[in-house]
């Protein structure tokens, strides 16, 4: 039997804090080393998809997250040949008013990835900048949570704002959820509210 591929989420509900850099970025790296991997672009701007050069015309990750297709048949290949995409777009904004009212509404890409756990060893989610329902779909679908975490004032109060809906989601959707870890980016070590927020990332 194939071990299931490893979902992690890549969230924070600021924009503009690495995010979609950390996620094309760490997908490629797994492809580079050669490990089957899906990049699985939940964020209506589609920046992830646009990296990749692939199209965000429908087909794209809305469609399976309504159920009208599968994941497998909207994946993209891309330049890496470990790699495939599912893209995204601007209609991923209408998601979350469609989906309010449909059973299960949380679970819609935890099902649509359980078809494809099998073929893939890595499954990285790139989430969009909110705490919605897409985001709430990424979490109960992932295995792990990597934050990336802007060095800046008001940091480690969104932080916090976000542990509390991953051990939410823990605690009433997802018990195996777990937090990877928390990657600090734009941080320059010349600066002291870049250390301040070291530290306390490490307390």
């Amino acid at each position: 039997m194939t071990r299931p591929g490893r979902v992690i989420a890549v969230v924070n509900q600021k924009g503009g804090v690495g995010k979609t850099t950390t996620a094309v970025n760490l997908s490629a790296s797994f492809a580079v080393a050669e490990r089957s991997t899906i990049l699985v672009d939940l964020d209506p701007q589609a920046n992830a998809t646009s990296a990749f050069g692939v199209s965000s015309e429908r087909p794209h990750v809305y469609d399976a997250l309504i159920g009208e297709c599968s994941l497998k048949e909207i994946s993209r290949a891309t330049q890496l040949g470990y790699l495939q995409l599912v893209p995204s777009g601007r209609d991923l904004y209408g998601a979350e008013l469609e989906l309010v009212s449909a059973v299960a509404r949380e679970k819609r890409l935890a099902r649509a990835l359980a078809e494809e756990r099998g073929s893939f060893e890595m499954i990285v989610i790139d989430c969009p900048p909110s705490l919605g329902l897409l985001t709430l779909n990424a979490l109960t679908a992932a295995d792990t949570v990597l934050i990336p975490l802007q060095c800046e004032y008001y940091a480690l109060e969104g932080l916090a704002a976000l542990l509390e809906t991953v051990e939410l989601v823990r605690s009433e959707l997802n018990p195996k959820l777990s937090v990877e870890g928390v990657l600090l980016t734009m941080a320059d070590p010349r600066n002291r509210l870049s250390g301040q927020v070291e530290e306390e990332v490490r307390a």
